[in-house]
């Protein structure tokens, strides 16, 4: 590897074990085995480092969770696969604590830094369409206004399901449970049947 590589996969390691706003620019740098000044010049700053690395942390979250996905493609009743998938989403949220911790950390921060608020922003429709894909067994992901819709959605319930593990991963919901509620809340807000 290189210098930009040694320190990404720094920063990722930094990011595991410091967290966001713990992790110093010389801590990548040690952990690369590079210069201060290697940051700057292959990233531009310690922020975009870091956001690289989040990214990085999240495409390889993505891969685990389309893998664990898979398993549910030949499902053919909706209810069981949706069920099926949040069990699996779930089932990967203590081998990526890290990732998940310091995400909440880093919204924290955000009113504070602009520049990383922007490139998670930059980020932000690309996850949303991936999760669409991965929760319809779908490699490609589709730009259109629905795909786009179900992103939106899917993300929401993934963000408050891995608040709900962080805090007490006892209390974290399941699959049944997603399930149910959001057949009672459709149920109410579009007026279809209740369960």
């Amino acid at each position: 590897m290189g210098n930009r590589e040694d320190l990404l996969a720094s920063a990722r390691r930094c990011l595991q074990e410091k967290g966001y706003g713990r992790t110093t620019a010389r801590d990548i740098a040690t952990g690369a085995n590079v210069s201060l000044a290697a940051i700057g010049y292959h990233y531009g700053s310690k922020d975009a480092l870091l956001v690289q690395a989040l990214i990085e942390a999240m495409g390889d979250w993505g891969e685990s969770i389309g893998a664990a996905l898979a398993g549910s493609a030949e499902v053919t009743d909706p209810k069981e696969r949706f069920v099926r998938c949040w069990d699996a989403v779930r089932d990967t949220f203590e081998e990526h604590r890290g990732l998940w911790t310091v995400q909440f950390e880093i919204v924290g921060q955000l009113a504070h830094l602009p520049e990383l608020r922007e490139q998670l922003a930059g980020a932000q429709k690309l996850g949303r369409l991936g999760l669409a894909a991965m929760f319809q067994g779908r490699t490609e992901h589709l730009d259109t206004p629905e795909e786009l819709a179900r992103g939106i959605f899917y993300q929401s319930l993934l963000l408050g399901q891995v608040a709900h593990w962080l805090i007490d991963p006892e209390q974290a919901p399941d699959g049944a449970e997603i399930l149910r509620g959001l057949t009672l809340v459709s149920g109410e807000t579009l007026g279809a049947a209740r369960a």
